[in-house]
């Protein structure tokens, strides 16, 4: 799937002289964690999340800290921290460094983002154009979408045994053996960890036609060494 299968459209946006409450506003009115932000021409330059707001002056949340502990601050820092909790508009407390993500990004790759660079939502372009959003609520929407029912056809023996193998082949923790048998898969092999007979069983259980499966394995002996 990729992000224009899941993105959010149309996306709720602010421009960069709105107030910081009324995006606060936006935030809770339209249920959304982030508001893009856009300059005159349209164009996205920076990102306004709940995260952003969330040392405030108004609300008694700023950080605080004993006058030791803010005389070995980094002055700069203190001047950032100073500007998000008190200041009045979008760009005053925006991110500008803002990591995109095109229509035909894979949801995988959006994934590994969201890990990497610890977000939680990026904005999808069409060449410089905002276009939409996916969060992780979307990933979590398609993995849900995923996972309805769907018809599958009842495969033979025979051929859930080779897609079986097919997908097994390349796998260090490949069993030994795999049988099937009115569509329930017996597998043995010896094993290291409870990881790898896991690994073995949902394989088998992904395999259209699978009835059940049946755990044959045993663990590896280790002999003591001297």
């Amino acid at each position: 799937m990729l992000a224009i299968d899941v993105m959010t459209t149309p996306t709720v946006t602010a421009s960069i002289d709105t107030p910081v409450s009324e995006i606060a506003r936006l935030l809770l009115e339209r249920h959304v964690s982030a508001v893009p932000i856009l300059d005159k021409h349209g164009q996205l330059v920076g990102i306004v999340s709940d995260g952003d707001l969330l040392r405030r002056h108004e609300s008694d949340t700023e950080r605080k800290r004993s006058l030791l502990a803010e005389a070995f601050t980094n002055r700069s820092r203190l001047a950032d921290e100073y500007v998000k909790s008190h200041g009045r508009r979008a760009k005053d407390v925006m991110t500008s460094d803002v990591i995109t993500v095109n229509e035909s990004t894979p949801l995988h790759k959006i994934a590994d983002i969201f890990e990497s660079r610890r977000i939680k939502r990026v904005p999808v372009m069409r060449e410089k154009r905002l276009v939409g959003m996916v969060s992780r609520a979307n990933l979590l929407q398609a993995l849900v979408s995923a996972a309805l029912p769907k018809e599958q056809p009842r495969g033979d023996d025979q051929s859930i045994r080779a897609r079986l193998l097919t997908e097994l082949q390349k796998k260090s923790w490949c069993p030994s053996n795999i049988l099937v048998a009115n569509g329930v898969v017996h597998f043995w092999s010896q094993v290291h960890s409870d990881s790898e007979r896991d690994a073995i069983r949902i394989a088998a259980e992904n395999i259209p036609g699978v009835r059940g499966v049946r755990d044959h394995t045993w663990y590896l002996d280790v002999l003591p060494m001297y």
